[in-house]
């Protein structure tokens, strides 16, 4: 009774702590205010540069026939081979989250990763893309490259789209490693990831139009605004933050967005009775484990990728680290759950797979080989604590996506000021703080509208029936067994 009080002291406390850190952001952002003219000054120095060293060639068949244009088609190749290891990660989060959740409830999920991909593409396209990369993107009226000094905490999208593709300065990017549309697809596979998060958090009892309304307006204009911070050259830019493909920027993003959205949510029901926790077992291990390997695969499109370039040397040490901190992660998570739970757990050892995965993601180009193994090993124990914890305390995750991207979303980023060079730990605990606070605040909100609006929760004879017949009239699996028995 005593660790029961006590984690749900711990709870309440994690939850103040982020909610006084969301209104600390403003005084954040008055402490940054000092590095906006910094900000804007190498916005203007970027944008010098990038026009100097923008190929001086008539068109872009020009540029083809130049002999950089086989470097640049290898690394755009790249690029572009990555963002397709990205989008296999959909794959695996698809059927990592069915297969953790009741069969009654796999259509319900399945349509709503389905539906993810679809929404994040486009609302990355319409709004997103310019929002989170302001300082140069294309000006669809004007039809040219626009190149903008902003305040680096905020500024309105719009519609990204490349009018004359023939134009060499508007089909390839800056650095002349890859074309627009690649930087493109590249970055849209990654805002649908954030809201993907979510999803298996909020699995088995969220209402699906109320989760369609709320991944559509998390992916296309709020998950913009942090990723400008950073990668957009914003105000953490200008501090030093440093998070090389998103350890906090879309793992702890959506870590902490699904963390709200599961308080205001409530747990299944029959999940906590008496106060003892009831287990809900997954129905499809296979499936969970398939899932597991696909994004593991995928994550080496999502770190490698963000080399941002072929470059051998850059993109193997990625693919290494990134390995090393998985098979951490998920041998350390093995031997800590074995002891705490007495048995081998297989979930838990393949959600140690993936906050190796998330742990490594922020300094996979700078972490050692060695330090990619202590930062999974480290996460991986992590992961096995933070979902007991959670459990205890009655925040219930079905997959465990809060602690894999959440919880260890905060160490990989904490990591890189430990493990290497990068950063300051000062620096990295100010951008990571922030960009979670800011998630998880605005997450709430949007949660507590939509509930207010739209309800956020489907009926207890629904949940209890399945969100497949429910929501969909549908089983996925009527040839074996109703999806409800």
């Amino acid at each position: 009774m005593k660790l029961w009080s006590q984690s749900m002291t711990g709870a309440l406390k994690m939850i103040g702590i982020f909610s006084l850190l969301a209104l600390l952001t403003p005084v954040f952002a008055q402490e940054a205010a000092d590095a906006v003219a910094a900000v804007a000054e190498a916005a203007t120095e970027v944008a010098e540069a990038a026009a100097e060293e923008a190929p001086a060639y008539a068109d872009y068949d020009a540029f083809a026939a130049s002999p950089g244009f086989a470097l640049f088609t290898v690394n755009n190749l790249w690029l572009l081979i990555s963002a397709a290891l990205v989008f296999i990660m959909h794959l695996g989060f698809s059927t990592v989250e069915s297969g953790l959740c009741q069969s009654k409830n796999t259509v319900n999920i399945l349509f709503k990763n389905v539906f993810i991909v679809c929404i994040g593409l486009l609302g990355y396209a319409f709004y997103g893309f310019n929002a989170m990369y302001p300082g140069v993107y294309f000006d669809a009226d004007a039809g040219t490259i626009s190149k903008e000094v902003w305040n680096g905490f905020f500024t309105m999208g719009s519609g990204w789209f490349a009018v004359d593709n023939n134009d060499v300065s508007m089909v390839t990017d800056a650095y002349n490693n890859y074309t627009w549309w690649t930087d493109f697809i590249f970055q849209g596979m990654f805002a649908a990831t954030a809201a993907t998060i979510v999803s298996g958090a909020v699995a088995e009892r969220i209402k699906l139009g109320s989760f369609m309304v709320y991944a559509a307006l998390l992916v296309t204009f709020i998950y913009p605004i942090t990723g400008s911070w950073q990668w957009g050259t914003g105000w953490l830019a200008s501090k030093g933050f440093y998070d090389f493909a998103g350890s906090s920027l879309v793992h702890g993003f959506g870590g902490f967005a699904a963390l709200a959205a599961v308080i205001v949510l409530g747990p299944r029901l029959g999940k906590y009775k008496d106060g003892k926790i009831i287990p809900i077992l997954g129905h499809s291990m296979p499936l969970a484990t398939i899932g597991v390997f696909l994004l593991w695969l995928g994550w080496f499109g999502f770190n490698g990728g963000s080399v941002l370039s072929a470059d051998p040397r850059g993109v193997s040490y990625v693919f290494v680290t990134t390995a090393l901190a998985a098979a951490a992660g998920g041998l350390f998570s093995i031997c800590t759950s074995w002891m705490l739970l007495k048995k081998p757990d297989l979930s838990m050892a393949l959600n140690g797979i993936l906050a190796g995965l998330v742990g490594i993601t922020a300094g996979a180009d700078s972490i050692s080989m060695h330090g990619s193994i202590i930062v999974g090993a480290i996460a991986g124990i992590i992961v096995v604590f933070s979902i007991i914890f959670f459990d205890k305390v009655k925040i219930d995750d079905p997959v465990g996506a809060i602690s894999v991207h959440g919880v260890c979303g905060i160490w990989g980023t904490l990591a890189v000021a430990l493990f290497s060079d990068a950063a300051t730990f000062g620096t990295q605990l100010l951008g990571t703080a922030s960009v979670c606070a800011f998630a998880f605040v605005a997450s709430l909100i949007l949660s507590l509208i939509i509930k207010a609006i739209m309800g956020w929760r489907v009926s207890a004879e629904e949940e209890t029936e399945g969100l497949d017949a429910g929501e969909h009239g549908a089983e996925a699996y009527p040839d074996f067994t109703a999806a409800h028995k």
